[in-house]
């Protein structure tokens, strides 16, 4: 897929300066994630325009964002609540969308966004916008989730390894070449994940920890950014993989699944499926 525009899948609990626990914070919102997504947009005059359909909670998620997006400088904030799919084709919505630098997607339920927001104009106007425009689209948790085109849907951590553990169904399809997971290393991601690339081989599989990122240009390469690890699996040269032949509930055996881990300014060729990892010396940024 050509795209001129940028997008940002978060982990989950990116530092918006408001987080008591060290494992969610940065030293510094400035240095954070939401200051890249500020940056990437072009900056604190840039629009930006928050999606919390996800959550069962809209109004307290987009007033987090909007004091987080205050705290960077940012002046051009709104939120844009779609809770009912006919929300997504009102003109004055799309008049939202389309003066938007950039559109942030909360955490809660991935499904709720591909239900409410999929194959309506206002989907058609995202990918649009996306590809002919450097437009940024970012999305925290399920928000990430949502912009594969192979969305996992659901699945139990419990029963990981297990065939039948992964739910999957189609996401927003700004990334085709990508299934990603988030909350990977606290809620032990690992089982559902493997089981998503089983299903679907030639796709590379994404865990992306709390309070980290990556930064897609053009659906070519991304960068990871953040304060955790970003888990690549790929499945291309998997050796033995009995996904299609086995029953639900029977324990996979997967052979030859190669395996990156990832952290802050590491890169990933999305084309040549290549890694580029900084120096052991450079300096954390």
């Amino acid at each position: 897929m050509k795209a001129k525009g940028t997008l940002i899948p978060i982990g989950g609990n990116e530092d918006k300066g408001i987080e008591t626990a060290d494992h969610y914070k940065l030293e510094y919102i400035e240095d954070g994630i939401l200051a890249r997504v500020v940056r990437e947009s072009g900056g604190t005059d840039a629009s930006i325009v928050i999606i919390p359909t996800a959550s069962s909670y809209p109004q307290e998620v987009g007033e987090n964002y909007l004091n987080a997006f205050s705290k960077l400088g940012c002046s051009n904030t709104r939120v844009l609540d779609i809770r009912e799919k006919k929300q997504s084709d009102l003109d004055e919505n799309l008049k939202v969308i389309q003066k938007a630098n950039c559109v942030m997607f909360s955490g809660g339920n991935q499904s709720k966004i591909t239900e409410l927001i999929g194959q309506t104009k206002m989907h058609k106007l995202l990918r649009k916008k996306f590809r002919q425009e450097q437009f940024v689209i970012a999305g925290t948790s399920a928000g990430a989730m949502c912009m594969a085109e192979e969305m996992i849907a659901g699945g139990s951590s419990t029963e990981a390894f297990f065939k039948g553990a992964v739910l999957m169904s189609d996401g927003m399809g700004f990334v085709p070449n990508l299934i990603i997971d988030s909350h990977f290393i606290r809620r032990g991601r690992f089982g559902r994940l493997a089981e998503a690339v089983a299903k679907f081989p030639k796709l590379i599989g994404v865990g992306l920890a709390e309070d980290t990122g990556l930064v897609i240009k053009e659906c070519k390469t991304f960068e990871v950014i953040g304060s955790g690890m970003v888990i690549i699996f790929d499945p291309r040269k998997l050796k033995h993989n009995n996904e299609e032949i086995l029953e639900e509930g029977t324990p996979m055996s997967l052979v030859n699944l190669k395996t990156h881990v990832l952290a802050n300014g590491d890169r990933f060729n999305l084309k040549e499926k290549k890694v580029k990892v900084l120096p052991v010396e450079a300096p954390f940024v």
